[in-house]
């Protein structure tokens, strides 16, 4: 009987390892997808692994995804552009995930620009949520449609020009980032949205999300080519773009301040740049040594070659980490080394 037990549990460990993936799937955020790409295309060169399927699912999604457990059903990497909630690494817990590896890769800055033959702009995140929200609420705090034509009719500091911004569609990653440290923050400056915030959260956050489409904020779609060439036509447009972009063209536009720091390598790195914000990585450490790959995909990740200021991360447009934090992050990923819950929020 012993035996026959014995045969019956090796014969299910063995077909559990015949069913066991032989290629690292990875969820998460749409943001971090394009640089997380690079080193799975890079990695499956060069690795002697197959290469990484790599899904954008959104930040909060991925994490369901990843928090739903152990085992080749489940994922084994998560993006991220924002570090994962206690409530989530709690999930994670009650489903099994209990060693979770965090990553910070970089930093994402995004830009507010014009054409270097269009006036030099400053603005506020109040200023330029009062320009674009659907709703902005009138004198006596009630929302009303957006009432405002140009740049002065929102402060009389701004230039007399029409409002005419160019940015990014709603599946965009960089959309999310810009309602979300821009917008958000812009309308909880206001007294009476931010009054609407502690009575009610969800009305709010309709509020800052909401994008007027009266045609003062215009999707540009994912072609940076034509939004260079649109605000070079129009000097009086304004993008909205990640910090690679302008700094690729920074002989045809020029980035504004906002809140009175302007976009730079330094200022983003540093936080100083409020319009940014970490981006990470996490892996589920229970999968090492069941999927073939990760602690080598994680090498590959955190090397100079992608990570480096000089990387092909950094070519792709990431602002990457300064040079001690690099090496520290370096150093935790290779190692493993996991989280706790009560270092989250």
């Amino acid at each position: 009987m012993k035996r026959f037990l014995f045969a019956v549990s090796l014969l299910a460990l063995t077909a559990g390892v015949a069913e066991a993936r032989d290629q690292i799937r990875i969820v998460g955020s749409s943001t971090v997808y394009p640089f997380t790409t690079a080193v799975a295309e890079q990695f499956g060169k060069t690795g002697g692994f197959k290469t990484p399927v790599v899904e954008s699912t959104g930040t909060g999604g991925g994490m369901k995804l990843f928090c739903a457990g152990i085992g080749a059903d489940n994922p084994d990497f998560t993006n991220a552009s924002r570090q994962i909630k206690k409530s989530e690494f709690e999930d994670c817990a009650k489903h099994g995930v209990t060693e979770i590896v965090e990553i910070k890769v970089g930093f994402d800055g995004l830009t507010v620009a014009n054409s270097k033959a269009g006036p030099d702009l400053t603005f506020t995140k109040q200023q330029i949520f009062l320009a674009l929200a659907k709703e902005v609420p009138d004198k006596d705090g009630k929302l009303i449609a957006n009432p405002y034509k140009t740049w002065k009719d929102v402060d009389a500091s701004l230039p007399d020009e029409k409002i005419e911004v160019l940015g990014p569609p709603p599946t965009s990653g960089t959309r999310d980032s810009f309602v979300e440290l821009v917008m958000d923050p812009g309308a909880a400056s206001i007294d009476s949205l931010k009054a609407l915030k502690k009575s009610d959260a969800k009305a709010f956050e309709k509020v800052w999300k909401s994008i007027r489409e009266d045609g003062a904020y215009i999707d540009a779609g994912e072609n940076d080519n034509l939004i260079v060439q649109k605000l070079e036509a129009n000097p009086q447009a304004v993008g909205v773009f990640g910090y690679s972009f302008l700094e690729e063209n920074a002989n045809k536009i020029k980035g504004a301040q906002v809140d009175g720091v302007a976009p730079s390598y330094e200022t983003i790195a540093s936080g100083e740049y409020k319009v940014s914000r970490p981006l990470f990585i996490y892996a589920k450490k229970q999968h090492v040594g069941t999927i073939p790959g990760m602690v080598e995909f994680v090498k590959e990740y955190v090397s100079d070659k992608a990570l480096g200021e000089d990387g092909y991360l950094a070519a792709k447009g990431l602002v990457t980490l300064p040079g001690d934090e690099a090496q520290k992050t370096k150093a935790a990923a290779e190692a493993l080394e996991t989280i706790k819950g009560d270092q989250l929020m």
